[in-house]
């Protein structure tokens, strides 16, 4: 990969506060990059200490169960020379942990294994998605405190969601102490800005947070003509126990079937396979025909969850594409218990029905909509979108270009993001 020349400026920041040790918050939007200039400072670490023929000690990175395999991929993809391991499920063991390795766990294994991790002597910890130890009281935010080793680099493309408290914990995490303790931030800083406007305390914190903190948005000046009109990444993201269950019985059952049959039938039986195959790694809800409990059942779920929230708090409308009108109505049915304003567009709402959709969409009255893709991957202008989710896969890419297409036209004055969320290790990937 070629750093865009922001990412460069990106990464000479980080490189600097990682020389004088003292960490900070990475706060570009998301699509921006943040993983590779953090996987670029890993590299440039490795490189300045075998200058120097001094050893490096190894990069601990920390996020969403459903971006580990994100991060486990684009490590192996643009830092090859690196070992990188997933410290993640049953049996996980730290063994033999090479001093330039990369180590990706979650924020659940760090709240049972803080003590562990905690003894080990981190170069660099990195905290993906940071708003995840927003609440500095909650158990989170509080064993990742118990890693105390190493340069703490928080990544979050929504530094602040409600109050200025979610940012006081994530600097303190990254730059301890600089912010003064909680209640003293709260009492001289958070009440007067946010209860009076107050506008020397908002300069007084602006002036204290910004050698700290790094915040690009696509629509900054200078970003977006760096930027490729349709922003393009695929999210990784695992199968939950569930579903690997179910992946594994109905492919031994069907596979049998295959052997004892001939022709069109077995042709019929292997399209059978992939299409329930598919529909497992949407959610297994959906292959079952349940209409629920939905939550933590699937990966893919998970990670829609986690996107949502992150545009959702960067005021962006977001398009999602389902090739299964019974998905689309899960995820919708999920999202609004979650209290997402969010609606369905299928081939069974009238003309009418659509277009008021489309219309409110436009709007900004309605932030998420759901589309299926054989309905809604044509003929419409939602050019409100710069998000752009295929939640499952098509037969065809050009099917998905389509779709994409719906915001990334004419009359798009900005960049579109597009996300494919694929599930490791099967038929999708």
């Amino acid at each position: 990969a070629e750093l865009r020349p922001y990412q460069q400026r990106g990464l000479a920041w980080l490189k600097e506060m990682d020389e004088l040790g003292l960490g900070g918050v990475l706060a570009d939007d998301m699509g921006l990059g943040k993983t590779i200039q953090v996987l670029a400072l890993h590299a440039t670490r490795r490189a300045i200490a075998l200058e120097a023929e001094t050893s490096a000690g190894p990069t601990l990175v920390i996020c969403p169960t459903s971006l580990m395999n994100n991060w486990a991929r684009e490590a192996q993809r643009f830092v090859p020379d690196f070992p990188v391991h997933i410290f993640h499920g049953a049996n996980r063991s730290l063994d033999d942990l090479a001093a330039d390795s990369i180590i990706v766990t979650s924020y659940g294994v760090v709240r049972s294994d803080a003590a562990m991790l905690g003894s080990i002597e981190w170069d660099l910890v990195v905290a993906d998605e940071a708003q995840h130890a927003k609440n500095p009281r909650s158990r989170t935010a509080r064993a990742i405190r118990q890693i105390s080793h190493g340069v703490r680099i928080a990544l979050t493309g929504t530094p602040v969601e409600n109050n200025l408290s979610e940012l006081w914990s994530i600097i303190d995490w990254s730059v301890p102490g600089l912010l003064g303790p909680l209640e003293t931030f709260r009492r001289t800083i958070a009440l007067p800005i946010e209860r009076d406007g107050d506008r020397k305390a908002t300069e007084r914190l602006q002036r204290l947070v910004q050698p700290f903190l790094l915040r690009r948005t696509k629509t900054d000046e200078g970003i977006a003509p760096e930027l490729p009109d349709k922003i393009e990444r695929d999210v990784i993201v695992p199968l939950s126990d569930e579903q690997v269950t179910l992946y594994k019985a109905t492919t031994e059952q069907v596979l049998a079937e295959v052997a004892g049959a001939e022709g069109i039938d077995r042709r019929g039986l292997i399209l059978k396979l992939l299409t329930g195959l598919k529909q497992i790694t949407n959610h297994p809800a959906q292959y079952l025909g349940e209409t629920g409990p939905l939550e933590a059942r699937s990966g893919k779920l998970d990670a829609l969850d986690e996107l949502l929230a992150t545009a959702n708090a960067a005021g962006e409308s977001t398009l999602i594409f389902s090739q299964y009108v019974a998905m689309a109505n899960l995820i919708v049915d999920h999202q609004q218990i979650r209290g997402q304003k969010i609606a369905v567009l299928h081939g069974g709402l009238s003309v009418k029905a659509r277009q008021a959709l489309v219309d409110q969409f436009q709007a900004g009255e309605l932030r998420v909509l759901v589309l299926s893709l054989k309905a809604g991957g044509t003929g419409l202008n939602l050019t409100a979108a710069t998000n752009v989710v295929h939640y499952d896969r098509w037969w065809n890419p050009a099917v998905e270009d389509q779709a994409t297409d719906r915001a990334y036209r004419i009359g798009q004055t900005k960049a579109v993001t597009v996300h494919r969320i694929i599930t490791q290790g099967t038929v999708e990937d």
